[in-house]
């Protein structure tokens, strides 16, 4: 049972032309206990009946009456003042978290439909750096969340594995890729790739010519040139084994690695069907689409030398996904910066006669910068995505061995505290807001962090072990009707309403937000009152009650994509 729709539909048996919604997006959930549990204003009704709040307040107090989830009713000044029966409530939200067991949260919202998540997409040949770790961990938990409310979801992760800087990396390659080079590279791909661009962008200013050097050798990549097609390959191929090393240590899985590349022989197609619909204009010996009308620059389809571009990829992967999965949503988790080329191709889409358009979302989110300055991949200024989960695990295995050295599984433990940290301090933030990266943030383990919460799961874990008792839901509930008890479970009635609304939102940090908040009211309880303890109806109540928290913190980690470890 929701508690909060049983108060919207009392409230509707009075004020029976407003609908369901209406009344629940109306009620509040007062500041302290005192004031009840849920409570509805009637600011608005006043110019409806001509009377005070308070007094139409305590009218529709005495139109509703008594009900049995509710201890009282009452009024207070312009609130209606439900205040629910403990007993009554702790029985039906435990029992229906015990049945529904790691399923409690979800709903079938997503039966029957397809979503795909495209999320993380570095570029082929570059690092994989702290910037790239906002698309990985965010759109990884989008992926995750959409799952769990039963949508069929596809992971995609759309590399940058096309584009004039390959033209840069196959220029460069032909002009300093001696032996010594390639065995370098054989070695430590990335960090000698990364070498080879920052030295090709710096020649540049000495040797314009360069750049179109550059863009000839994209244009034969295009055009199938062998030697340009082998060299890609190899960049490609040494790059994602690279990449698999982060994602392995994420436990990030994708459905689908078909980058850039993948769509180049879809292009085409796409460049006809813009031509047969009238849409091109030829701008420069370019080929561009006109969108200044609509409020946006316009957008180059095709360049003079016939070379094409993010925009016409994107295009010809959109309709590719939508022919090939008939999604109902295609998310895109992309930076910021990006929002006006999304604009751009979406809008293209919608002139093509599409109405799909609209179901390709943006989620957008803010910059990663570092304290002594910005990234760039030109400049070399990078600090590697790789290096930082390493010296997170390095840091937490420092702590376990000082505070805990006997502890079983010490570096498969460091390993899921300190990635943990990482991913849960990456997703605390609204993920709009552009944020400096700081080792002493992210490797923080004081506070609101990642390792307080696998912190608390663990004692949960620990508590069941001691307890030795097979936990059920038949127990005596009015046991848990103290505060400490009864704060746990209204927690515990809010966690569909987060994944909903971190769903709704394309927002991890609800869950995140969610998970802390229920790990702090469960060590609240965990000191007020005493869990193995030998009154066995009290011991059975709190057990059951641990048992919750348990699942749901276990739950709420995974659709963070952070593993829980049941010891610490």
């Amino acid at each position: 049972m929701d508690f909060k729709e049983k108060v919207a539909e009392l409230f509707l048996s009075i004020e029976k032309e407003m609908t369901m919604d209406e009344v629940v997006q109306m009620i509040e959930i007062p500041p302290n206990q005192d004031m009840g549990d849920y409570a509805v204003p009637c600011f608005k009704f006043a110019k409806k009946y001509r009377k005070s709040p308070a007094v139409i307040a305590a009218g529709i107090v005495e139109k509703i009456g008594r009900h049995e989830e509710f201890d009282k009713i009452e009024s207070a000044g312009p609130y209606v003042n439900f205040f629910v029966d403990k007993a009554h409530f702790a029985e039906k939200i435990l029992k229906q978290a015990f049945k529904e067991y790691k399923k409690y949260g979800s709903t079938n919202i997503g039966e029957g439909k397809t979503v795909i998540v495209e999320f993380s997409s570095p570029n082929i040949a570059k690092p994989f750096h702290i910037g790239h770790i906002r698309s990985t961990l965010i759109g990884n938990s989008i992926h995750k969340i959409y799952t769990y409310l039963g949508y069929n979801t596809i992971a995609i992760n759309h590399l940058g594995d096309y584009g004039t800087q390959f033209g840069m990396l196959i220029s460069a390659y032909k002009k300093w890729g001696n032996t010594e080079v390639v065995e370098a590279i054989e070695k430590n791909p990335i960090p000698e790739l990364l070498k080879l661009y920052v030295r090709y962008n710096k020649e540049i200013e000495t040797y314009p010519e360069y750049r179109d050097e550059a863009r000839y050798w994209f244009k034969e990549l295009e055009n199938g040139n062998e030697e340009a097609h082998k060299l890609w390959a190899w960049f490609r191929e040494v790059s994602l084994k690279e990449f698999n090393r982060v994602y392995d240590m994420f436990g990030i899985k994708f459905d689908s690695l078909a980058g850039e590349s993948f769509y180049s022989d879809k292009m085409p197609a796409v460049i006809d069907e813009l031509e047969d619909k009238q849409l091109l204009k030829d701008s420069e010996g370019a080929k561009i689409v006109e969108l200044q009308e609509y409020g946006l620059t316009d957008a180059v389809i095709q360049k003079s030398d016939g070379s094409t571009l993010y925009v016409t990829r994107d295009i010809a992967a959109a309709m590719y996904r939508k022919k090939s999965y008939d999604f109902y949503k295609n998310i895109y988790v992309v930076g910021a910066p990006q929002k006006l080329h999304f604009e751009q191709w979406r809008k293209i889409i919608e002139l093509m006669g599409y109405d799909w358009a609209n179901d390709c979302v943006h989620v957008m989110f803010g910059t990663v910068s570092l304290e002594d300055g910005a990234l760039s991949t030109r400049q070399g200024r990078v600090v590697f995505l790789e290096d930082v989960l390493k010296k997170a695990v390095e840091k937490t295995a420092e702590i376990i061995e000082e505070r805990n050295p006997n502890l079983e599984n010490k570096e498969e433990v460091a390993k899921q505290v300190g990635i943990g940290a990482v991913i849960f301090q990456e997703l605390f933030n609204n993920r709009i807001k552009d944020y400096m990266f700081s080792w002493d943030k992210t490797l923080s383990f004081e506070g609101e962090t990642g390792p307080y919460v696998q912190y608390t799961y663990a004692r949960t874990c620990s508590l069941l072990r001691k307890a030795e008792i097979e936990v059920d839901d038949n127990v005596d509930f009015s046991l848990l009707t103290d505060k400490e008890s009864f704060n746990v479970i209204k927690k515990l009635e809010g966690f569909k309403s987060a994944v909903l609304v971190a769903h709704d939102k394309y927002e991890p940090f609800y869950i995140t937000r969610y998970i802390v908040g229920l790990a702090q009211e469960f060590n609240r309880f965990y000191h007020e009152c005493p869990i193995v303890v030998e009154d066995e109806s009290i011991k059975k109540a709190r057990i059951l009650l641990t048992k919750i928290v348990n699942i749901v913190l276990k739950v709420g980690m995974e659709l963070l994509g952070m593993e829980s470890p049941e010891k610490m």
